[in-house]
């Protein structure tokens, strides 16, 4: 049976709250990986697993300036590309999967990068967390990308139970009216590196402090 959420009263209520003073913050929010188009956005996501944006962003320019568009990637040499981006980690899987992930988007798409959920999850090397990504950043289409961020403070702010990050995502797509889904990910994901990190939370300068549940939190510096 597909997973239902059935959110309280109170858990809307506090996702909006919180959503409205993270617009405040951050009122235009947008990637941190670099971009000129569609297909640029969809190979970064994928290279920026397990490294962070910046990394990515030293790497990539050299590596679209020798293949720009997925036609030119699917038939890169592998050990050509795994020099270009080996500064990422992981250099060998990432490289067999924007090569694939190259391949399949021109053989299927003719290239061009599709707009929907479920022709971007059928190229290989792209799971929803990447496909939503690319939808709510160059398409403006409502999508939630669950990524550690996101997971870490929809938990600690009790607006999810779950691990698992799709049940994650259709928990958050309960608690925000559809139109809004396309801000979400980015807005806690900023706060998140800002404010929420993984370990020692700056709970004493957070700003949402009256909103959030989390029992563990962490006190001010003597």
């Amino acid at each position: 049976m597909p997973y239902k959420p059935e959110p309280s009263d109170e858990q809307v209520k506090r996702a909006r709250s919180i959503l409205r003073r993270l617009k405040l913050r951050y009122p235009q929010i947008r990637t941190a990986l670099d971009y000129r188009n569609p297909f640029e956005l969809l190979t970064a996501t994928i290279v920026s697993a397990q490294t962070t944006d910046e990394n990515v962003n030293r790497a990539l320019p050299e590596l679209f300036s020798r293949y720009p568009t997925a036609h030119d990637l699917a038939i890169a040499n592998p050990e050509d590309v795994e020099q270009l981006i080996y500064s990422t980690g992981f250099y060998r899987q990432k490289t067999k999967s924007i090569l694939s992930m190259a391949t399949d988007l021109v053989e299927r798409f003719g290239g061009v990068v599709p707009d929907t959920l479920d022709e971007l999850v059928q190229l290989r090397g792209v799971g929803r967390k990447t496909a939503s990504v690319v939808l709510a950043e160059v398409f403006g289409k409502p999508a939630i990308a669950v990524d550690t961020h996101v997971k870490r403070l929809a938990r600690r702010w009790d607006l999810t139970e779950s691990t698992d990050p799709e049940r994650i995502e259709l928990d958050l797509m309960a608690v925000y009216p559809r139109r809004q889904w396309a801000g979400v990910s980015m807005r806690f994901i900023q706060y998140g590196r800002d404010v929420c990190t993984a370990k020692r939370p700056s709970c004493y300068a957070c700003k949402l402090i009256d909103l959030c549940p989390y029992e563990d939190k962490t006190p001010a510096p003597a």
